[in-house]
């Protein structure tokens, strides 16, 4: 019997990793990765980091995320139907080839797959498929709290890594401003990876898993599914700076998350709340990719080109640049005592005295200020710096 149990949990593993959603993100998270290197280089001649970086820390930033969210799940008892959980990952795997970041938010895909449900059951209550029958799902029971509690915290994880980890892979390129002057945008476009733990009740998995672990509460059976659950970002920061754009944007994410939830615990007197709670937290959702979408395609460039300098547009990794503290936006108006005014009249400064390199550096605040570094000639290009141009 002990060689069945592990045979079957073998049998889930691999169902998990084979999972279409888990192999696609991989494949998107590498492609994300080329796209960004190919921009780069076709702007600044070199990549600002290396192409497989949204592929390592697909995994690496999301684990312990979803480990607390699995284990809130379980513990408070958090009910999903395996139908929904189909339909929430069949829109995810949408989302995701789309390529288009800006709508692979968890709320979506929950609200989308709940209210699927409905249509299917009044419009197609006949409909079976393995069993299963939207006729089976109660709407306005359980599942009308549980979904609104899932898709509020995954709101919360959403808003928390986008404040967290989207500052550091922000990628400048240049683009035209309206006076015919190339100035510098900052992209950010990431995904994540959350292999979540759900709790579905009956017996189907057991139907073609004699031996995946189950429990009884009451005279109700529940299983464990583990199921990779993907969040995406997509945003340009033009008229703000990324580490102060996506800071705000996280902010008003997560704490949409923290009233999707409350609304949704409603639901535990008021069923229909659970659907407001979603309703809401698509609309809030959106609102809030729209409304700072808006706001940067309006406003002036940070970081356009100055008469008098040259306006950092990004600085490389363990670069001389990156030891001297300069951040994008920043402007050197001298080197080594010499005004400058472009990118060459930059780096033929720095020959003058490459050994002991002196930068005068008017901050994003105006205040100018001098700093200084030893360049070795093992550092490479120079600096390390992406300028407008």
């Amino acid at each position: 019997m002990s060689e069945n149990v592990l045979l079957d949990v073998l049998q889930v593993v691999l169902l998990f990793f084979l999972n279409p959603l888990f192999i696609a993100t991989l494949f998107a998270s590498v492609a994300l990765g080329y796209y960004r290197v190919k921009r780069e280089r076709r702007d600044f001649k070199v990549r600002l980091l290396p192409g497989l970086t949204e592929f390592k820390r697909l995994l690496g930033e999301s684990w312990l995320y979803a480990l607390i969210v699995s284990v809130l799940m379980v513990g408070v008892g958090l009910v999903v139907d395996w139908g929904w959980l189909v339909l929430f990952s069949v829109m995810a795997l949408i989302g995701l080839v789309s390529f288009y970041y800006k709508i692979t938010s968890p709320i979506y895909f929950a609200s989308i797959a709940f209210f699927s449900i409905y249509a299917l059951e009044r419009y197609a209550g006949n409909f079976t498929v393995f069993g299963w029958s939207p006729n089976q799902v109660d709407l306005l029971g359980e599942l009308a709290m549980t979904i609104p509690l899932i898709a509020g915290m995954l709101l919360v994880v959403e808003g928390l890594l986008i404040k967290k980890y989207t500052i550091k892979y922000a990628s400048p390129h240049l683009v035209h401003t309206n006076r015919g002057l190339r100035a510098a945008a900052f992209k950010t476009k990431r995904l994540w990876l959350l292999p979540i733990v759900f709790l579905v009740p009956g017996d189907m998995i057991s139907a073609y898993l004699p031996y995946w672990p189950q429990f009884t509460l009451g005279e109700r059976a529940f299983s464990f599914l583990p199921v990779p659950v993907i969040i995406g970002f997509s945003q340009v920061a033009r008229s703000m700076y990324p580490d102060h754009l996506f800071p705000k944007m996280g902010d008003a994410i997560a704490w949409t998350g923290i009233v999707v939830i409350a609304v949704g615990m409603a639901a535990w007197w008021f069923p229909i709340a659970g659907w407001a709670a979603l309703l809401l937290g698509v609309i809030c959702r959106a609102f809030i990719s729209i409304r700072f979408s808006l706001s940067e395609r309006k406003g002036a460039f940070v970081a356009a080109p100055r008469p008098a300098g040259v306006v950092i547009a990004g600085i490389l990794p363990d670069s001389p640049g990156e030891k001297m503290g300069l951040i994008p936006g920043e402007c050197i108006r001298s080197v080594n005592g010499l005004q400058v005014s472009n990118e060459k009249e930059l780096y033929d400064a720095i020959q003058i005295n490459a050994a002991h390199c002196r930068l005068q550096v008017i901050g994003r605040d105006g205040e100018v200020r001098l700093m200084q570094q030893v360049i070795y000639k093992h550092d490479h290009h120079r600096l390390g710096l992406l300028v407008v141009r």
